[in-house]
């Protein structure tokens, strides 16, 4: 019988790190989705009154987490400002996963905000994290979305949902960076080691953590790219520490292929365009071990060395893992011929997925949550009509399937998405 089984292994850290916090209760909640697939999968039961906030299972330790971020390129104090981590559940095979519950009130961290979140941004997490984890993308993932009956105000008065996010851990960057500039060496250790026990358990060194987490970032941009997704926003609180794609705001799949694509209505200058991405998780990975200087080395001249030469180390693996996965994507071998192929797809507009999926059908995926089909969903949605989203999803269940149920979404209108950061 499925039940909530919190451990929570996170509140055994020192204070500063997070408030503890219960979800404010809403007013009239409804489940909106719910992934039963999931939900097997964390042995974890249906109930609509704990995905609201309205009630905290017993043996959960609810608690907001205390977190910075460069945002674009400026360091913020952040933390959870409309998230509640109820607990960390512990599957029938011993895995462990946070669950937290995201637009569920004000918290410590809020910085004026609300603390709650819009139905249609929190529909597009679960549809686009549900699809990268179809496409075999590290990814947190949504296990249900609730209205709460009440609204909130953003652009216009838009209908409040909570969603349900499952992650391997919340710990991000900008949770090293908070540690750093609030705690010192010494909150940094506590937190990389219990890190370390929770992601690298094989990871004997802080070194050997640096590394660790170079790689797992390598090779997710990697994946990234090669179905052409673009985060949008790629700030140091958006970097998961575990190695999977956290914090689905202003990000999208690129219907032309447009290396210079951005998503997000204030990147202006392109800071997390598709193209720059490789380099950002670069310079996150140096404000991460610039984080662990002191565990690396008591010199600090030798130790920033032992940390550029980590964080360096990226390259290889990111360019190995993507010139294997392009030539998977196209069949071809030869790396320059690979890059004459991409320059043409630029020149002549060539549709991303549609392009390699006609050049390979077996190693490409039909169907990307395409901005067009995604906005169509929501829109239904947000009128009571959850049938679009639904057809959607479970086109989206398959990528590589090739089934005429997918062509519908194969197409790729004459359209222009954008996205807002914060919703």
């Amino acid at each position: 019988m499925p039940y909530w089984n919190f451990d929570n292994t996170y509140t055994i850290l020192p204070e500063i790190f997070f408030s503890h916090m219960h979800p404010i209760p809403v007013s009239n909640p409804q489940l909106v989705i719910y992934n039963q697939p999931l939900a097997d999968s964390l042995g974890t039961p249906n109930e609509l009154a704990t995905f609201a906030g309205n009630h905290v299972p017993n043996n959960a330790a609810p608690i907001a987490q205390a977190y910075m971020g460069h945002q674009f390129g400026h360091l913020t104090m952040l933390g959870d400002g409309r998230a509640i981590l109820l607990g960390e559940q512990i599957t029938h095979s011993g895995e462990r996963y946070d669950i937290q519950l995201k637009g569920s009130g004000r918290t410590p961290y809020s910085r004026g905000g609300d603390g709650r979140a819009a139905l249609a941004p929190m529909l597009r997490e679960y549809i686009i994290s549900e699809a990268m984890h179809a496409l075999g993308i590290p990814t947190t993932r949504s296990l249900a979305v609730v209205l709460t009956g009440e609204t909130v105000q953003r652009e216009t008065r838009k209908q409040g949902a909570v969603l349900t996010r499952v992650a391997a851990s919340h710990i991000r960057v900008g949770t090293f960076e908070y540690a750093a500039r609030y705690g010192g060496t010494d909150a940094v250790r506590t937190l990389a080691s219990y890190t370390m026990a929770r992601h690298f358990p094989n990871a004997e060194t802080f070194l050997h953590f640096l590394r660790e987490v170079v790689m797992r970032q390598a090779k997710l941009i990697a994946k990234w790219q090669l179905v052409g997704f673009v985060h949008g926003v790629m700030n140091t609180d958006n970097m998961s520490i575990s190695g999977e794609t956290i914090d689905y705001g202003p990000c999208a799949f690129l219907d032309v292929y447009n290396p210079a694509a951005v998503f997000s209505s204030i990147d202006t200058a392109g800071r997390y365009s598709y193209k720059n991405q490789p380099h950002i998780a670069v310079w996150n990975l140096t404000r991460f071990a610039e984080t662990l200087l002191p565990l690396l080395h008591n010199n600090e001249r030798n130790a920033a060395e032992i940390a550029t030469a980590a964080v360096n180390r990226f390259w290889d693996i990111y360019n190995a893992e993507w010139l294997d996965g392009m030539r998977k994507k196209t069949g071809t071998y030869d790396e320059d011929d690979i890059k004459d192929f991409l320059f043409e797809m630029e020149n002549k507009g060539a549709d991303f997925t549609n392009t390699f999926h006609e050049l390979n059908p077996h190693s490409n995926p039909t169907i990307i949550p395409r901005n067009f089909y995604v906005d169509q969903a929501l829109v239904a949605a947000e009128a009571g009509d959850y049938s679009v989203m639904e057809q959607l999803l479970c086109a989206l269940q398959d990528p590589y399937a090739h089934t005429p149920q997918q062509e519908a979404y194969t197409r790729p209108p004459v359209y222009k998405c954008t996205t807002f950061c914060g919703t």
